[in-house]
């Protein structure tokens, strides 16, 4: 891999606009669809686990983080989050109006709907709540300590920085949504058995995905031919410039 010293000029990017669209996809899918349904396994050595099943997916988010902040730097990743949370946020809003809208009593399918659909997307308040607080901090969390050890590496050893920053995003994830969500309604000792088994789990996947991270980053370094660093960068999350050094990649 060659980076030249000089900066590359402000331009369009030809696939961050598709990895913004599957970051939050999948975070729509992995929130709406997963929550629903509780799976158990067993595993040698360990027994019976039991989770929820958007945990199997909801990593593969934090996967096109890493992607983003390491090609495209965290200005760029930043506005990928807000997306993200501006989608979750108006998926909670639109599916509370829905379920709230009176059903037509002339079509008979709706008596079996109506508590299906609330079944599946009739999360608690605190659910929701959860979910929104735990996504913003965590990927803010990821894409910041993403961005800082790419720094201290000097770009070398992109592993580091996809496992390190996935094991402090997932942590914060996981600190955050299972109290707000479940504090006072399970025991203590199940909420953190619980973030304790979940932080592993989305971990073990950002692992198993390493090398298909690789591909993906030599890729898009390759077509984009930009290779970003955050010298320069202001970490405000609140802020949507862009920022970062933009280093041909050769």
């Amino acid at each position: 891999m060659n980076v030249s010293e000089s900066t590359a000029p402000q331009r369009g990017f030809r696939y961050y606009d598709l990895l913004v669209g599957g970051m939050v996809a999948v975070l729509l899918c992995s929130n709406l669809i997963g929550p629903a349904k509780v799976c158990t396994v067993t595993l040698p050595l360990f027994g019976a686990l039991t989770f929820g099943a958007g945990n199997l997916f909801f990593p593969i988010s934090y996967i096109f983080g890493d992607v983003l902040t390491e090609v495209y730097g965290y200005a760029r990743a930043r506005r990928a989050i807000w997306a993200g949370f501006g989608a979750l946020l108006f998926a909670t809003f639109m599916s509370q109006v829905i379920l709230r809208m009176p059903a037509s009593p002339n079509e008979p399918f709706n008596a079996q709907l109506q508590p299906a659909l609330e079944i599946v997307f009739g999360g608690t308040w605190r659910i929701a709540l959860a979910s929104l607080v735990a996504y913003w901090l965590g990927d803010f969390v990821n894409s910041f300590v993403m961005a800082r050890m790419k720094l201290l590496t000097r770009g070398r050893w992109l592993w580091t920085r996809t496992i390190g920053s996935t094991l402090f995003g997932q942590g914060v994830d996981s600190l955050t949504f299972y109290p707000i969500a479940f504090i006072g309604i399970w025991e203590s000792q199940t909420i953190f058995k619980v973030i304790a088994f979940n932080w592993l789990m989305k971990v073990t996947v950002e692992v198993l995905f390493t090398p298909l991270t690789y591909a993906v980053v030599g890729f898009l370094k390759r077509r984009e031919g930009v290779d970003t660093y955050d010298e320069h960068t202001h970490f405000n999350p609140f802020s949507l410039k862009d920022e970062g050094e933009l280093r041909r990649y050769e």
